[in-house]
């Protein structure tokens, strides 16, 4: 019995990574989508694509400020 609690608790472990990485991959891959519908070369803010491709920005001070990008790059800004 103890052998099929563990195999069991096991099974959930994996079947929960498998799980988060087919998330991870679908989220990826509607990053991509977003990036191949861009141009080559951007002349303008496109409201839509930033919110497609930016998770969240983190203020760590006035002149610290970094973007996470949906597939987990983070990207400090710089200021001027």
């Amino acid at each position: 019995m103890e052998r099929f609690e563990t195999a069991k608790a096991r099974l959930e472990e994996v079947q929960a990574a498998i799980t988060e990485k087919q998330a991870q991959r679908k989220m990826m891959e509607n990053f991509m989508e977003v990036l191949r519908g861009l141009p080559e070369q951007v002349n303008y803010f496109d409201e839509g694509a930033w919110y497609a491709m930016v998770d969240f920005a983190t203020v760590y001070g006035k002149d610290d400020v970094r973007f996470t990008f949906k597939n987990g790059m983070e990207v400090p800004t710089k200021t001027e």
